[in-house]
């Protein structure tokens, strides 16, 4: 009669270790991290630092000014004149990144919109018609013996952009999102296990014998609770531990990351493993409560496929129109573990926010445990409804 709910821990845990499935859940799925870090990272960069040569052939059915052509070569474009016909040839055939059709005094751009040169080459153009228009004007005012500066300069418009060592744009995407795919990873690995230890227990006939136990159904719920959140808290802390690391290398790989500490602060660290905590809980609680429901494992499967769009989608919208995290927000479910992770990244950590995290998770867990410990003194939870 001594410490039960032990027991069945114990028994859980041992269940959970020896399930290749299981541990394949938990244990792989992180690995995707630093393919997903590495990947985008190298994505950005790619496309962040091209050589001019990948966008600077540039077709032209005119013959270009001595100032044009000067301005070209400065600009590193490789100019190629012939006609609207030709020009349209060599542009499908891939040998020009763009073609200038010219009427007059109206140049036309042209270009796809799907070719992902498509944005350098109109940079590179439109620098070339920027700078040839500014000489024009010049040398139009000075013919009119008008002072150019005068009239160009009206007005001078400088840039102040205010960064942090610590963080730029690509910095921040790519660990919010590294932290979106940590919830995705911990609902996954939540599933599995909770569908086996209820359903999968009911259709292989060993959770009858162990309601026959002298085993309060208080403890039976608890020890498998527990068994699933341990199961996701590893998840969640090994996916934490790949993007941590995957972060470090990736800092050290691309350019676009240079003078940036991608690093996480040890608060930081901390906060996370505190949201992680939560996470695992609140979802270990809520796969039990939904598989607990099905009478097989196929079954549970079944009902649990929504949850890992319903635990994401929340978090995938507020990444993706930047909601701000606020008093309110941090007790709605799923959305708050999103807004807290961002708050992070961004190295503004509210404590009041995580405070009322912690409590609308421990509220909601309660009340889903006390909701399945009642289901499991009824006979429902073997024969349905």
């Amino acid at each position: 009669m001594k410490n039960k709910f032990g027991i069945i821990l114990k028994k859980e845990i041992t269940e959970l270790f020896r399930d290749k499935k299981s541990l394949a859940m938990m244990l792989v799925i992180p690995i995707l991290i630093p393919v997903l870090v590495i990947g985008l990272s190298a994505l950005f960069d790619m496309q962040t630092n091209k050589e001019v040569s990948d966008y600077n052939k540039i077709g032209f059915n005119y013959e270009l000014s001595e100032v044009e052509k000067s301005i070209a070569t400065e600009l590193g474009i490789e100019v190629i004149v012939n006609s609207d016909e030709e020009l349209i040839k060599e542009y499908e055939a891939r040998n020009l990144n763009l073609y200038v059709i010219k009427n007059e005094n109206n140049y036309i751009l042209n270009c796809d919109e799907d070719d992902t040169n498509a944005p350098f080459s109109l940079k590179l153009v439109n620098s070339l018609f920027a700078a040839y228009k500014e000489v024009l004007q010049r040398n139009y005012l000075t013919d009119k013996k008008i002072n150019p500066d005068e009239v160009i300069n009206l007005i001078t418009v400088n840039e102040s952009i205010r960064t942090s060592e610590s963080e730029n744009y690509f910095s921040s995407y790519i660990t919010t999102y590294g932290f979106l795919f940590i919830i995705m990873a911990i609902t996954v690995s939540a599933t599995y296990p909770a569908t086996d230890t209820t359903a999968g227990e009911k259709e292989r006939g060993t959770l009858e014998t162990l309601l026959t136990f002298p085993i309060k159904a208080k403890d039976i719920i608890i020890g498998k609770f527990l068994s699933v959140t341990l199961s996701s808290f590893i998840t969640g802390v090994l996916s934490l531990v790949l993007l941590i690391t995957s972060l470090s290398i990736a800092g050290e790989m691309f350019e676009i990351y240079e003078g940036v500490n991608l690093m996480l602060s040890l608060a930081s660290i901390i906060y996370s493993l505190v949201v992680i905590v939560a996470y695992s809980f609140l979802i270990s609680g809520v796969c039990i409560a939904v598989a607990s429901k099905s009478s097989t494992f196929k079954e549970a499967q079944s009902a649990l496929t929504p949850l890992n769009f319903i635990s994401f989608f929340p978090s995938m919208i507020a990444f993706m129109i930047d909601v701000s995290s606020s008093r309110v927000l941090s007790l709605v479910p799923f959305l708050n573990f999103t807004l807290l992770f961002e708050d992070i990244t961004a190295g503004n950590i509210d404590v009041i926010n995580l405070v009322l995290m912690i409590c609308s998770t421990v509220i909601i867990i309660l009340v889903i445990l006390s909701i399945i410990i009642k289901q499991y003194k009824s006979e429902k939870v073997l024969f349905g409804n």
